[in-house]
């Protein structure tokens, strides 16, 4: 009669003994006889078939692209730091699911090997969610990737308005240059009394969106824009004397800049002081851009009187903030401080959790925009949201002045406009008019 063994693949197969004999063979787990060995090894199988599909479901692949080389490394490190911040600051929350960082370099912000890193982290690594994004032109680049894609993007950084119109897959956590822009356009004439204003800009996307932004409300207001400068783009660090120098000829109120922070800001400070131009009784303004926190004690004197709008400065007095700075210090050193990319990455990070939680490990790019959707999360910059209308962030804008206290530099908040949402939207502004759904 036929009898059941397993072969050494471990397959059943049956066979002839050519007689009534009782044989027994060893399987890969025993000993088994008969059917009832084959019931208990199926049994078995299926069992750690379950317990190792439940495993995989808990790990979530993120992929992080972000510049780890290059004038922008230092950029990098502020974001990435504000993710592993997150992590460890809320590790319960995290529970059950365990997230890997898979990170790949954007370099520059020339959008070629941006397009590149993300086709790698869609198709190679097959991640579940992308996170990241310093520069607006790699945010622009990819957009089409992360719409084929077909999976959830967090954008922590890159602020060009129009971003999120381009992908019905981006959200954004970081800000658009019309939040600090339009605010500060307003607030120079309301609240500095300024009637005229010269604005210099870099000359790549997220400059010309800060000049256009700042002249639009700074004009509704009853001010007027008498020159626009750009000087120069965010691949090397210009000399800023030409610029500066054809601005204090024009005698503004106040200058209003937007650079790229790190080095461009630092030459900015240093320019505006070597021409004498606060004596002069020019007044310089800008996004928090021109007062990065991590370069901010090193601009000294020159830095003081500065006044900035902006979402975050390491010195704002919340609960959370003082939390978050707190264990950033305990990490990364006495002297260190985060900046408002370090926040990008914090925020982002929690909202990629939350997409997690919300879709129980099982992410998927409706499920995830559906959840990020009015998503609320008590940042260090304060309480923030997530437009459901934009996919845009809405949070605080801090008017701040620099100030020397204790022998350091400290921006000082001297108003607040609550609950932002992006201008360049709800003004319908160009590009910004077109919000996919």
């Amino acid at each position: 009669m036929p009898w059941v063994a397993w072969n050494n693949a471990g397959m059943a197969v049956a066979r002839d003994t050519g007689g009534s004999r009782n044989m027994r063979r060893t399987s890969l787990y025993g000993k088994v006889q008969g059917r009832q060995g084959m019931k208990s090894r199926m049994l078995l199988l299926a069992v750690l078939v379950l317990v190792s599909g439940a495993a995989m479901a808990q790990e979530i692949k993120v992929g992080v692209i972000l510049p780890f080389s290059g004038i922008g490394a230092e950029f990098g490190q502020q974001t990435e730091r504000g993710i592993n911040l997150y992590m460890k600051l809320n590790a319960d929350r995290m529970k059950p699911y365990t997230f890997r960082l898979i990170k790949r370099d954007e370099k520059d912000a020339s959008g070629a090997s941006a397009k590149v890193v993300v086709q790698e982290l869609l198709t190679q690594d097959k991640v579940d969610i992308l996170l990241g994004w310093i520069y607006s032109p790699n945010a622009i680049a990819t957009a089409a990737q992360v719409t084929a894609g077909k999976v959830p993007a967090i954008i922590t950084n890159a602020g060009t308005a129009h971003i999120t119109t381009l992908s019905p897959n981006y959200a954004r956590v970081s800000f658009s240059m019309w939040h600090a822009g339009y605010a500060m356009g307003e607030a120079a004439a309301t609240q500095l009394k300024a009637k005229t204003a010269v604005v210099g800009y870099s000359d790549f996307p997220p400059g010309k969106d800060s000049l256009n932004a700042f002249r639009t409300a700074f004009e509704a207001s009853g001010g007027k824009v008498i020159d626009e400068i750009p000087m120069g783009g965010p691949a090397a660090v210009p000399d800023m004397t030409p610029f500066f120098q054809r601005a204090k000829e024009k005698q503004p109120d106040v200058l209003f800049v937007f650079v790229p922070a790190g080095d461009h800001a630092t030459a900015v400070t240093r320019t505006y002081a070597a021409l004498g131009m606060k004596e002069a009784g020019i007044k310089l303004i800008g996004p928090g851009d021109i007062t990065q926190d991590n370069k901010l004690q090193a601009m000294g004197n020159a830095a003081v009187g500065l006044t900035t709008m902006h979402h975050y400065n390491a010195d704002l007095d919340n609960a959370e903030n003082q939390r978050f700075v707190a264990a950033w210090k305990q990490d990364y050193g006495a002297d260190s401080v985060p900046d408002f990319m370090a926040v990008g990455g914090y925020d982002g990070m929690a909202a990629v959790v939350h997409v997690a939680h919300a879709q129980q490990g099982k992410i998927t790019v409706e499920g995830a925009m559906t959840a990020l959707k009015g998503w609320t999360f008590d940042s260090p910059r304060g309480p923030i949201s997530i437009d459901p209308e934009t996919r845009d962030i809405v949070m605080n804008e801090y008017l701040s002045e620099v100030v020397m206290q204790g022998g350091r530099l400290v921006q000082k908040s001297t108003s607040r406009i609550d609950a932002v949402k992006d201008p360049c939207k709800v003004l319908k502004i160009g590009p910004c008019a077109n919000i996919p759904k």
